[in-house]
Protein backbone atom coordinates (compact mmCIF):
# COMPACT_ATOMS: atom_id res chain seq x y z
CA UNK A 1 0.00 0.00 0.00
CA UNK A 2 1.01 3.63 -0.94
CA UNK A 3 -0.20 7.32 -1.23
CA UNK A 4 0.82 9.07 -4.05
CA UNK A 5 0.40 13.51 -4.25
CA UNK A 6 0.22 15.83 -3.96
CA UNK A 7 -1.23 16.49 -7.62
CA UNK A 8 -2.44 19.94 -8.59
CA UNK A 9 -5.47 18.36 -9.77
CA UNK A 10 -7.11 14.34 -10.30
CA UNK A 11 -9.26 14.49 -13.50
CA UNK A 12 -11.37 11.58 -12.71
CA UNK A 13 -13.49 10.60 -16.26
CA UNK A 14 -16.15 9.07 -13.69
CA UNK A 15 -19.51 9.20 -13.29
CA UNK A 16 -19.64 10.00 -17.30
CA UNK A 17 -21.71 8.36 -19.60
CA UNK A 18 -20.09 5.56 -22.17
CA UNK A 19 -22.26 7.12 -25.42
CA UNK A 20 -22.94 10.35 -26.78
CA UNK A 21 -21.95 14.20 -26.63
CA UNK A 22 -20.07 15.43 -23.58
CA UNK A 23 -19.61 18.92 -21.71
CA UNK A 24 -16.15 20.04 -20.20
CA UNK A 25 -18.76 21.18 -17.23
CA UNK A 26 -19.18 17.65 -16.84
CA UNK A 27 -15.74 16.92 -15.75
CA UNK A 28 -15.43 15.60 -12.46
CA UNK A 29 -12.15 17.41 -10.98
CA UNK A 30 -10.26 16.81 -7.59
CA UNK A 31 -8.04 19.17 -6.40
CA UNK A 32 -4.64 19.19 -4.84
CA UNK A 33 -5.53 15.19 -4.56
CA UNK A 34 -3.80 12.11 -3.84
CA UNK A 35 -4.24 8.43 -4.59
CA UNK A 36 -3.82 5.71 -2.54
CA UNK A 37 -3.18 2.36 -3.91
CA UNK A 38 -2.94 -1.37 -2.83
CA UNK A 39 -2.22 -4.39 -4.68
CA UNK A 40 -2.00 -2.58 -7.88
CA UNK A 41 -5.44 -1.11 -7.46
CA UNK A 42 -7.10 2.34 -6.64
CA UNK A 43 -8.62 1.99 -3.12
CA UNK A 44 -9.28 6.05 -2.32
CA UNK A 45 -8.78 9.56 -3.76
CA UNK A 46 -9.60 12.32 -2.41
CA UNK A 47 -7.55 15.70 -0.49
CA UNK A 48 -3.85 15.01 -0.44
CA UNK A 49 -3.93 16.81 3.27
CA UNK A 50 -6.60 14.24 4.71
CA UNK A 51 -4.98 10.97 2.87
CA UNK A 52 -1.57 12.13 4.43
CA UNK A 53 -2.72 12.14 7.80
CA UNK A 54 -4.03 8.80 7.07
CA UNK A 55 -0.77 7.35 5.89
CA UNK A 56 0.70 9.32 8.86
CA UNK A 57 -1.52 7.18 11.29
CA UNK A 58 -1.33 3.77 9.47
CA UNK A 59 2.81 3.64 8.60
CA UNK A 60 1.29 3.80 5.07
CA UNK A 61 4.50 5.15 2.54
CA UNK A 62 3.96 8.20 0.89
CA UNK A 63 5.30 8.68 -3.01
CA UNK A 64 5.85 12.83 -3.04
CA UNK A 65 5.60 14.00 -6.52
CA UNK A 66 7.19 17.72 -7.27
CA UNK A 67 5.93 20.83 -8.99
CA UNK A 68 2.60 21.16 -10.51
CA UNK A 69 1.07 17.66 -11.80
CA UNK A 70 -2.49 17.27 -13.37
CA UNK A 71 -3.39 13.14 -13.16
CA UNK A 72 -5.46 11.54 -15.41
CA UNK A 73 -6.31 7.63 -16.24
CA UNK A 74 -3.26 6.11 -18.38
CA UNK A 75 -4.54 6.35 -22.08
CA UNK A 76 -6.02 3.32 -23.92
CA UNK A 77 -5.17 2.95 -27.68
CA UNK A 78 -7.64 0.16 -28.93
CA UNK A 79 -6.54 0.18 -32.33
CA UNK A 80 -2.89 -0.57 -33.04
CA UNK A 81 -0.79 -2.78 -35.25
CA UNK A 82 2.37 -2.60 -33.54
CA UNK A 83 3.88 -5.58 -34.26
CA UNK A 84 5.75 -5.64 -37.99
CA UNK A 85 9.14 -5.57 -39.73
CA UNK A 86 10.42 -3.18 -42.12
CA UNK A 87 9.35 0.24 -43.39
CA UNK A 88 7.00 1.46 -45.73
CA UNK A 89 8.50 5.29 -45.99
CA UNK A 90 8.78 4.30 -50.26
CA UNK A 91 4.49 3.73 -49.76
CA UNK A 92 4.21 7.38 -48.62
CA UNK A 93 6.35 8.85 -50.99
CA UNK A 94 4.51 7.79 -53.17
CA UNK A 95 1.12 9.04 -51.85
CA UNK A 96 3.10 12.37 -51.27
CA UNK A 97 3.31 12.24 -54.86
CA UNK A 98 -0.49 11.48 -55.95
CA UNK A 99 -0.65 7.89 -56.10
CA UNK A 100 -3.40 6.23 -53.83
CA UNK A 101 -3.32 3.69 -51.39
CA UNK A 102 -5.01 0.89 -54.04
CA UNK A 103 -2.54 1.56 -56.86
CA UNK A 104 0.42 1.41 -54.08
CA UNK A 105 -1.00 -2.06 -52.93
CA UNK A 106 -1.56 -3.27 -56.88
CA UNK A 107 2.40 -1.89 -57.62
CA UNK A 108 3.46 -4.42 -54.76
CA UNK A 109 3.56 -1.29 -51.92
CA UNK A 110 0.94 -1.41 -48.91
CA UNK A 111 -0.06 -4.70 -46.79
CA UNK A 112 2.01 -7.12 -48.80
CA UNK A 113 4.99 -6.10 -48.62
CA UNK A 114 5.28 -5.41 -45.06
CA UNK A 115 3.82 -9.15 -44.89
CA UNK A 116 6.98 -9.93 -46.34
CA UNK A 117 9.50 -8.25 -44.02
CA UNK A 118 7.81 -9.38 -41.29
CA UNK A 119 7.61 -12.97 -42.53
CA UNK A 120 11.36 -12.86 -42.80
CA UNK A 121 11.77 -12.04 -38.93
CA UNK A 122 12.22 -14.18 -36.40
CA UNK A 123 10.01 -14.01 -33.56
CA UNK A 124 12.28 -12.44 -30.82
CA UNK A 125 13.06 -9.92 -33.37
CA UNK A 126 9.30 -9.35 -33.72
CA UNK A 127 8.98 -9.21 -30.36
CA UNK A 128 11.85 -6.55 -30.04
CA UNK A 129 10.18 -4.24 -32.03
CA UNK A 130 6.44 -4.70 -30.72
CA UNK A 131 7.94 -4.28 -27.03
CA UNK A 132 10.28 -1.30 -28.33
CA UNK A 133 6.98 0.93 -29.50
CA UNK A 134 5.00 -0.42 -27.11
CA UNK A 135 7.60 1.75 -23.96
CA UNK A 136 7.58 4.52 -26.73
CA UNK A 137 3.86 4.46 -25.93
CA UNK A 138 3.77 3.79 -22.38
CA UNK A 139 6.26 6.57 -21.92
CA UNK A 140 3.94 9.20 -23.31
CA UNK A 141 1.22 7.82 -21.23
CA UNK A 142 -0.50 4.93 -22.88
CA UNK A 143 -1.15 1.90 -20.80
CA UNK A 144 -3.00 -0.12 -22.56
CA UNK A 145 -2.51 -1.07 -26.44
CA UNK A 146 -4.40 -3.47 -28.58
CA UNK A 147 -1.85 -5.13 -30.93
CA UNK A 148 -3.59 -6.99 -33.87
CA UNK A 149 -1.90 -9.79 -36.58
CA UNK A 150 -2.33 -9.80 -39.67
CA UNK A 151 1.20 -9.33 -41.58
CA UNK A 152 2.12 -13.24 -41.64
CA UNK A 153 -0.86 -14.42 -43.41
CA UNK A 154 -0.19 -18.12 -43.00
CA UNK A 155 -1.21 -20.34 -39.91
CA UNK A 156 2.94 -20.87 -39.15
CA UNK A 157 3.50 -16.62 -39.67
CA UNK A 158 0.38 -15.50 -37.72
CA UNK A 159 0.98 -17.62 -34.63
CA UNK A 160 4.79 -16.25 -34.85
CA UNK A 161 2.94 -12.69 -34.74
CA UNK A 162 0.94 -13.69 -31.64
CA UNK A 163 3.44 -15.04 -29.66
CA UNK A 164 5.68 -11.79 -30.56
CA UNK A 165 3.17 -10.01 -28.65
CA UNK A 166 2.10 -11.64 -25.58
CA UNK A 167 6.07 -12.13 -25.50
CA UNK A 168 7.30 -8.50 -25.86
CA UNK A 169 8.60 -7.49 -22.88
CA UNK A 170 6.49 -4.18 -21.78
CA UNK A 171 5.34 -2.83 -18.29
CA UNK A 172 2.12 -1.63 -20.84
CA UNK A 173 -0.50 -3.96 -21.13
CA UNK A 174 -0.90 -5.52 -24.73
CA UNK A 175 -4.40 -6.83 -25.47
CA UNK A 176 -3.95 -9.15 -29.27
CA UNK A 177 -6.31 -9.10 -31.79
CA UNK A 178 -5.88 -12.14 -33.59
CA UNK A 179 -6.00 -10.10 -37.50
CA UNK A 180 -5.49 -12.81 -40.02
CA UNK A 181 -7.79 -11.51 -42.15
CA UNK A 182 -6.22 -8.66 -43.20
CA UNK A 183 -5.95 -9.52 -47.05
CA UNK A 184 -6.40 -12.61 -48.74
CA UNK A 185 -2.15 -13.58 -48.88
CA UNK A 186 -1.00 -12.85 -52.14
CA UNK A 187 0.68 -16.84 -52.56
CA UNK A 188 -2.80 -18.18 -51.14
CA UNK A 189 -3.69 -20.61 -54.00
CA UNK A 190 -7.66 -20.00 -53.69
CA UNK A 191 -10.81 -17.77 -53.26
CA UNK A 192 -10.96 -15.76 -50.03
CA UNK A 193 -13.53 -17.53 -48.91
CA UNK A 194 -10.81 -21.17 -48.82
CA UNK A 195 -8.53 -18.61 -47.02
CA UNK A 196 -10.68 -17.59 -44.14
CA UNK A 197 -11.60 -21.14 -43.92
CA UNK A 198 -8.25 -22.36 -43.27
CA UNK A 199 -8.38 -19.50 -40.79
CA UNK A 200 -11.28 -20.91 -38.64
CA UNK A 201 -9.68 -24.77 -38.86
CA UNK A 202 -6.26 -24.60 -38.73
CA UNK A 203 -5.49 -21.19 -37.03
CA UNK A 204 -8.35 -20.17 -34.46
CA UNK A 205 -8.22 -23.00 -32.73
CA UNK A 206 -4.54 -22.97 -32.26
CA UNK A 207 -5.41 -19.50 -31.03
CA UNK A 208 -7.41 -20.17 -28.34
CA UNK A 209 -5.06 -23.54 -27.09
CA UNK A 210 -2.37 -21.47 -26.71
CA UNK A 211 -4.61 -18.72 -25.25
CA UNK A 212 -2.72 -15.78 -27.69
CA UNK A 213 -5.92 -13.74 -28.16
CA UNK A 214 -9.75 -13.66 -27.62
CA UNK A 215 -10.47 -11.62 -30.17
CA UNK A 216 -10.54 -11.45 -34.02
CA UNK A 217 -11.05 -8.68 -36.88
CA UNK A 218 -11.43 -8.66 -40.66
CA UNK A 219 -10.57 -5.97 -43.44
CA UNK A 220 -13.91 -5.19 -44.72
CA UNK A 221 -12.91 -3.55 -47.85
CA UNK A 222 -12.37 -3.75 -51.81
CA UNK A 223 -9.04 -4.83 -51.61
CA UNK A 224 -9.82 -7.36 -48.46
CA UNK A 225 -12.64 -9.11 -47.98
CA UNK A 226 -16.36 -8.28 -48.97
CA UNK A 227 -19.48 -8.02 -46.77
CA UNK A 228 -20.36 -11.76 -47.47
CA UNK A 229 -17.48 -13.19 -47.09
CA UNK A 230 -16.59 -11.12 -43.64
CA UNK A 231 -19.91 -12.37 -42.40
CA UNK A 232 -19.37 -15.91 -43.15
CA UNK A 233 -16.09 -15.77 -41.50
CA UNK A 234 -17.07 -14.00 -38.26
CA UNK A 235 -20.31 -15.77 -37.22
CA UNK A 236 -17.54 -19.02 -37.25
CA UNK A 237 -15.25 -16.96 -35.33
CA UNK A 238 -18.13 -15.62 -32.89
CA UNK A 239 -19.46 -19.73 -32.21
CA UNK A 240 -15.76 -20.25 -31.26
CA UNK A 241 -16.16 -17.72 -28.50
CA UNK A 242 -14.20 -14.77 -29.62
CA UNK A 243 -15.15 -10.89 -29.66
CA UNK A 244 -15.66 -9.61 -32.92
CA UNK A 245 -13.83 -6.49 -34.37
CA UNK A 246 -14.50 -4.89 -37.55
CA UNK A 247 -12.39 -2.37 -40.09
CA UNK A 248 -14.98 -0.80 -41.46
CA UNK A 249 -16.41 1.90 -43.79
CA UNK A 250 -12.53 3.19 -44.30
CA UNK A 251 -12.98 3.53 -48.75
CA UNK A 252 -16.51 1.98 -48.93
CA UNK A 253 -19.43 0.98 -46.88
CA UNK A 254 -20.97 -2.26 -45.29
CA UNK A 255 -18.35 -2.91 -42.52
CA UNK A 256 -20.56 -0.38 -39.89
CA UNK A 257 -23.57 -2.29 -41.02
CA UNK A 258 -22.29 -6.12 -40.28
CA UNK A 259 -21.14 -4.78 -36.55
CA UNK A 260 -24.17 -4.25 -35.47
CA UNK A 261 -25.98 -7.21 -37.33
CA UNK A 262 -23.22 -9.58 -35.61
CA UNK A 263 -22.76 -7.72 -32.42
CA UNK A 264 -18.94 -6.78 -32.95
CA UNK A 265 -17.07 -4.99 -29.94
CA UNK A 266 -16.09 -2.19 -32.02
CA UNK A 267 -16.20 -1.45 -36.17
CA UNK A 268 -12.80 0.73 -36.40
CA UNK A 269 -12.29 3.67 -38.92
CA UNK A 270 -15.33 4.85 -40.61
CA UNK A 271 -14.12 7.55 -42.69
CA UNK A 272 -17.00 7.39 -45.43
CA UNK A 273 -19.81 5.81 -42.99
CA UNK A 274 -23.12 7.31 -44.31
CA UNK A 275 -25.79 9.33 -42.53
CA UNK A 276 -28.38 6.38 -42.55
CA UNK A 277 -25.68 4.13 -40.47
CA UNK A 278 -24.41 6.76 -38.22
CA UNK A 279 -27.82 6.85 -37.05
CA UNK A 280 -28.49 3.23 -36.41
CA UNK A 281 -24.98 3.24 -34.84
CA UNK A 282 -26.33 5.68 -32.08
CA UNK A 283 -29.00 2.88 -31.15
CA UNK A 284 -26.77 0.20 -31.08
CA UNK A 285 -23.51 -0.99 -28.36
CA UNK A 286 -21.02 -0.89 -31.19
CA UNK A 287 -18.55 0.87 -30.21
CA UNK A 288 -17.38 3.63 -33.33
CA UNK A 289 -13.38 3.69 -33.31
CA UNK A 290 -11.79 5.80 -35.55
CA UNK A 291 -8.43 6.50 -36.50
CA UNK A 292 -7.12 10.14 -36.61
CA UNK A 293 -4.00 8.61 -37.72
CA UNK A 294 -4.87 7.02 -40.83
CA UNK A 295 -6.41 10.23 -41.97
CA UNK A 296 -3.19 12.28 -41.29
CA UNK A 297 -1.33 9.10 -43.14
CA UNK A 298 -3.49 9.13 -46.03
CA UNK A 299 -4.51 12.59 -46.53
CA UNK A 300 -8.09 11.72 -46.45
CA UNK A 301 -10.90 13.27 -44.70
CA UNK A 302 -11.20 12.52 -40.69
CA UNK A 303 -14.54 10.05 -39.75
CA UNK A 304 -17.01 12.35 -38.89
CA UNK A 305 -16.40 12.50 -34.63
CA UNK A 306 -19.17 14.82 -34.29
CA UNK A 307 -22.32 13.66 -36.12
CA UNK A 308 -21.60 10.21 -34.54
CA UNK A 309 -21.30 11.62 -30.77
CA UNK A 310 -24.29 13.72 -31.32
CA UNK A 311 -26.51 10.74 -32.94
CA UNK A 312 -25.41 9.14 -29.44
CA UNK A 313 -22.86 6.68 -30.61
CA UNK A 314 -19.89 5.69 -27.90
CA UNK A 315 -16.57 7.17 -29.66
CA UNK A 316 -13.69 5.99 -28.57
CA UNK A 317 -10.25 7.56 -30.47
CA UNK A 318 -7.16 5.05 -31.38
CA UNK A 319 -3.74 5.68 -33.30
CA UNK A 320 -3.79 2.50 -35.49
CA UNK A 321 0.02 2.92 -35.79
CA UNK A 322 0.98 1.29 -38.36
CA UNK A 323 3.64 0.99 -41.24
CA UNK A 324 1.78 2.40 -44.13
CA UNK A 325 -1.00 4.14 -43.60
CA UNK A 326 -0.41 5.29 -40.27
CA UNK A 327 3.50 5.63 -39.17
CA UNK A 328 2.87 8.40 -36.86
CA UNK A 329 1.88 6.77 -33.25
CA UNK A 330 1.16 9.54 -31.12
CA UNK A 331 -2.30 8.58 -29.51
CA UNK A 332 -2.55 11.90 -27.93
CA UNK A 333 -1.31 14.03 -30.64
CA UNK A 334 -3.86 12.58 -32.86
CA UNK A 335 -6.76 12.72 -31.03
CA UNK A 336 -6.15 16.43 -30.22
CA UNK A 337 -5.73 17.35 -34.06
CA UNK A 338 -9.05 15.41 -34.25
CA UNK A 339 -10.49 17.74 -31.80
CA UNK A 340 -9.65 20.66 -33.67
CA UNK A 341 -11.20 19.51 -37.27
CA UNK A 342 -14.24 17.66 -35.78
CA UNK A 343 -15.20 20.08 -33.14
CA UNK A 344 -15.15 17.98 -30.02
CA UNK A 345 -14.93 19.21 -26.78
CA UNK A 346 -11.79 18.15 -24.63
CA UNK A 347 -14.08 15.96 -22.58
CA UNK A 348 -14.86 13.98 -25.86
CA UNK A 349 -11.69 13.79 -26.89
CA UNK A 350 -10.12 12.44 -23.62
CA UNK A 351 -13.26 10.18 -22.80
CA UNK A 352 -12.46 8.55 -26.51
CA UNK A 353 -8.57 7.85 -25.27
CA UNK A 354 -9.71 6.85 -21.44
CA UNK A 355 -12.65 4.66 -20.27
CA UNK A 356 -14.31 4.78 -23.87
CA UNK A 357 -11.10 3.24 -25.43
CA UNK A 358 -11.53 0.65 -22.63
CA UNK A 359 -14.73 -0.16 -24.07
CA UNK A 360 -13.84 -0.86 -27.41
CA UNK A 361 -11.23 -3.76 -25.47
CA UNK A 362 -14.24 -4.69 -23.27
CA UNK A 363 -11.69 -3.88 -20.73
CA UNK A 364 -14.04 -2.57 -17.35
CA UNK A 365 -11.38 -2.01 -14.46
CA UNK A 366 -9.56 1.03 -16.59
CA UNK A 367 -9.63 4.30 -17.90
CA UNK A 368 -11.43 5.77 -14.87
CA UNK A 369 -9.49 6.29 -11.91
CA UNK A 370 -11.92 5.11 -9.25
CA UNK A 371 -12.12 2.96 -6.43
CA UNK A 372 -11.18 -0.79 -7.56
CA UNK A 373 -9.73 0.33 -11.03
CA UNK A 374 -5.81 -0.19 -12.09
CA UNK A 375 -4.17 2.53 -10.81
CA UNK A 376 -2.96 3.03 -14.00
CA UNK A 377 -1.98 7.24 -13.93
CA UNK A 378 -0.65 9.37 -16.43
CA UNK A 379 0.48 13.18 -14.54
CA UNK A 380 1.38 16.02 -17.16
CA UNK A 381 3.87 18.87 -16.11
CA UNK A 382 0.93 21.85 -15.76
CA UNK A 383 -1.69 23.19 -13.17
CA UNK A 384 -4.93 22.91 -15.49
CA UNK A 385 -6.07 19.63 -17.29
CA UNK A 386 -6.92 21.58 -20.41
CA UNK A 387 -2.96 22.23 -21.22
CA UNK A 388 -3.01 18.49 -22.34
CA UNK A 389 -5.44 19.28 -25.51
CA UNK A 390 -4.80 23.01 -26.09
CA UNK A 391 -0.91 21.53 -26.71
CA UNK A 392 -1.96 19.43 -29.30
CA UNK A 393 0.08 16.52 -27.91
CA UNK A 394 3.23 18.06 -27.40
CA UNK A 395 2.89 18.22 -23.70
CA UNK A 396 4.17 14.61 -22.44
CA UNK A 397 3.48 12.71 -18.72
CA UNK A 398 6.32 13.61 -16.52
CA UNK A 399 5.62 10.61 -14.68
CA UNK A 400 3.34 7.50 -15.94
CA UNK A 401 2.27 4.82 -12.93
CA UNK A 402 1.25 1.58 -14.35
CA UNK A 403 -0.56 -0.30 -12.09
CA UNK A 404 1.09 2.05 -9.12
CA UNK A 405 4.28 1.62 -10.03
CA UNK A 406 6.15 4.28 -11.39
CA UNK A 407 7.82 3.42 -14.84
CA UNK A 408 11.33 3.99 -16.14
CA UNK A 409 11.20 7.12 -18.06
CA UNK A 410 13.27 9.07 -20.26
CA UNK A 411 13.38 12.88 -19.56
Amino acid sequence: MKLIGPFTQILTMDHLPLKGALLDDQLEMISNGGILIDDEKIIEMGEFPLLEQKAHQQNIPIERTEGELVAIPGLIDAHTHLCWAGSRANDYAKRLSGKSYLEIANEGGGIWSTVLKTREATLDELSELTALRANQMLSEGVCTIEVKSGYGLTVENELKMLWAIKKAYTEADLIATCLAAHMCPKDFDGWNLVYLERIIHELLPKVIEEDLANRVDIFVEESAFNVNEAGIYLQEAKALGFDLVIHGDQFTVGGSQLAMNLGAISVDHLEVVDEETIALLGQSNVVATVLPGASLGLGIPFAPARKLLDTGVCLAIASDWNPGSAPNGDLLMQAALLGVYEKLTMAETLAGITFRAAKALNLNDRGILKNGNLADIAAFPCNDFREIIYRQGKLKPAKVWKKGIPIRHNK
